[in-house]
């Protein structure tokens, strides 16, 4: 007689509770079955963007070709046997389905021909893009109006002739029921849902370019996605959770560049408060060192007026953030940024100020609002003037879902199928060693720092208002922001001060952490990448942050091939310095392909045109063989359900547990 195996008490309870779901053999045997169908598949592309820095349509762009993969997929069915005008139409139509169609209407005299040629391209493209996934994945992925017909036109077989005059008639009837061009919208957009299966977000979503809450819009439905918070995500994560500090960034930041559309239009934040308060108490003053940055189209629109008004509302919010930093930094020691306080260092009888044991002249000494013998604090006007804006960045409705959606899905690092995704740096010594912080925590560095960081990070927003947990939350982000050796800031000081109030350049350095010069050499990188438990030949760090100057030469690959920087300059700021707009990564299951992107020529242009982004894919690692989904971080998950499931098979051939068993 065969033994009766013997359980745990805590097994057994599992085992119950899994045979819920499971009442019988034949159920438990068909989900392994399942399973081990789904581990045999190919895994899935994935697509790391970063930086991107409000610049929506380069970023949408990129979104919906993802990055070259649908292009290279029309390639592979078409390439032979349309030109190249017919295929880049159709990449262009499957870009942008509904703004491509209105001109594809205009322009065909038989629509109901086009329409039928086009819906075989575009199912074709569809099953290529599916293959991958099993049945049910795609089948949850299908428009709701259009399941069933989508799900009936890619696995039906043309070569039967039955199954031929099927396919035609619901492609007829699609058309003669006046359902084309919504079908065929529907079509695009389930390509490109399918042709990547999960988006990594490496960082730095806002500021600098026009529409951040676009791009964020865009993500919000987007089937599986992450994010590594990048220091300007932080800053808006702080203005959302109530730190005045924090907002008062956001709009010097915002002044600075006049970029105020993304808070005025897209966040519906009035900032008639501070014109009003800027034109009150910095009319009679110098206001030239806070002039706006415009571009050439940009200064021809304002009035100088409009530049003198920006002037001001830039010095106001200036001065009352130089005060708040300060508050921050006497209130939070641990910090150690005592050096940092330098409204208290202004010498106003000789306009200069010592830093670090260096005088440098001020250019501007007019500040209204400073009392030299109590520098930080605010005047009552300043108060009532932060403390309204801070409300209104609190009661923007759009705003607290973007910053929601960034908290439940996102943090300071992931780690995914071997890879290590972070925006900043994980802070080193000089000598290669991990740097310790000792904020609310007892010497820690690496991982451990991280995590920690992230605990408080949360804090900022989802602990009780007024508590001194959100309270030193929020000024944990402003360190984070602006901290020395932050990770996701990754330098010494940083110098606002110095750029708006003193000539002397050599003032404005930003000393990088040693991690940016580390991270060279292959074996710092491989002790990083153990620091988070990951080992092998296929292990990478993914990195953002620090712009590649590709035009001087510099690489994206670093230590080897272990550390890739996937900053090459979305934002238009930095392409004179870069020489591109920016860098992505693909990772599907074969290889590992970096893509480097010339400048947009912007969404009209594409659309009329057909232009896409000019961009150049390189292989740079190959993997022995078609990684399966069994290799994959869900692949190890999914295997431990066939484990435990093969544990409750065999408890219900021992009789440890009843069929049906409902206890």
């Amino acid at each position: 007689m065969k033994r009766k195996q013997t359980y745990s008490p805590e097994n057994l309870h599992y085992l119950k509770m899994l045979a819920r779901q499971y009442p019988t053999v034949q159920a438990a045997s068909s989900e392994i079955i399942n399973l081990q169908a789904i581990l045999n598949l190919p895994k899935g592309t994935e697509h790391f963007i970063s930086d991107i820095h409000g610049e929506y349509e380069a970023f949408l762009h990129i979104l919906n070709s993802a990055s070259g993969v649908v292009r290279e997929k029309l390639d592979s069915l078409y390439g032979a046997s349309l030109v190249r005008s017919e295929l880049d139409q159709l990449a262009t139509l499957i870009y942008y389905p509904q703004e491509k169609l209105d001109e594809i209407a205009a322009q065909v005299e038989d629509m109901d021909e086009w329409y039928r040629i086009t819906f075989h391209r575009l199912i074709e493209v569809c099953r290529l893009v599916t293959s991958k996934y099993t049945r049910s994945k795609v089948r949850k992925a299908l428009p709701k109006d259009y399941a069933y017909i989508i799900d009936e036109l890619l696995h039906t077989h043309y070569e039967d002739s039955d199954k031929r005059d099927y396919y035609e008639n619901i492609i007829s009837t699609i058309i003669k029921t006046d359902r084309a061009s919504n079908f065929l919208i529907e079509l695009c957009e389930l390509i490109k849902r399918m042709a990547v299966d999960h988006m990594h977000i490496v960082g730095d979503i806002f500021d600098r370019g026009p529409r951040a809450d676009i791009i964020m819009d865009s993500l919000l439905d987007y089937q599986n996605i992450d994010f590594q918070w990048g220091n300007h995500d932080i800053l808006w994560m702080g203005a959302a959770s109530g730190s005045r500090t924090l907002v008062a960034t956001v709009l010097a930041n915002s002044l600075r560049y006049n970029n105020l559309e993304v808070i005025e239009t897209g966040y519906g934040i009035s900032l008639r408060p501070l014109s009003v308060f800027a034109n009150e108490v910095y009319r009679d003053c110098d206001v030239k060192q806070f002039a706006v940055k415009l571009t050439n189209e940009d200064a021809a629109q304002y009035t100088e007026k409009d530049k003198l008004l920006a002037a001001r509302m830039h010095k106001a919010i200036t001065i009352i953030l130089f005060k708040l930093e300060g508050q921050k930094i006497l209130r939070n020691p641990c910090f150690q940024m005592n050096d940092r306080l330098l409204l208290d260092k202004i010498d106003y009888e000789r306009k200069s100020i010592e830093i670090g044991g260096v005088t440098y002249a001020l250019e501007d000494t007019d500040f209204p609002t400073v009392d030299p013998k109590d520098p930080y604090t605010l005047t009552e006007e300043e108060d009532a003037l932060i403390v309204q804006l801070t409300n209104s960045f609190q009661h923007s409705e759009k705003l607290q879902r973007h910053i929601r959606f960034l908290y439940s899905k996102g943090g300071l690092y992931k780690i995914f199928n071997g890879n290590l995704l972070f925006h900043g740096c994980i802070p080193m010594t000089e000598e290669g060693e991990l740097m310790r912080f000792s904020i609310q925590c007892n010497n820690l560095g690496g991982r451990a720092f991280l995590d920690h960081a992230e605990l408080l990070a949360r804090r900022a927003y989802y602990n009780k208002p007024g508590s001194p947990e959100r309270q030193f939350g929020m000024d944990f982000l402003w360190f984070l922001w602006a901290g020395r050796n932050s990770p996701i800031f990754g330098r010494d000081r940083m110098t606002t001060f110095e750029r708006r109030l003193i000539a002397d350049e050599s003032s404005w350095t930003e000393p990088k952490n040693a991690y940016y010069k580390h991270y060279n050499e292959p074996e710092i990188c491989q002790s990083l990448l153990k620091e988070f438990g990951l080992e092998g030949p296929h292990c990478h760090i993914v990195n953002g942050h620090v712009p590649v100057k590709s035009k001087k030469g510099e690489s994206p690959l670093k230590a080897g091939g272990k550390l890739l920087v996937i900053d090459g300059g979305f934002c238009k700021a930095y392409q004179k310095t870069t020489g591109i707009a920016g860098y992505t990564l693909i990772y599907n299951s074969s290889c590992f392909r970096l893509v480097s992107h010339e400048p947009f020529v912007g969404q009209a242009n594409a659309i009329r045109k057909n232009r896409d982004i000019n961009s150049t894919s390189v292989v740079f690692e190959r993997l022995e063989s078609r990684m399966k989904i069994a290799q994959t971080d869900i692949g190890r998950r999914l295997q431990d359900q066939v484990d435990d499931l093969m544990d409750l098979l065999s408890a219900y051939r021992n009789g440890a547990i009843a069929e049906g068993h409902q206890d």
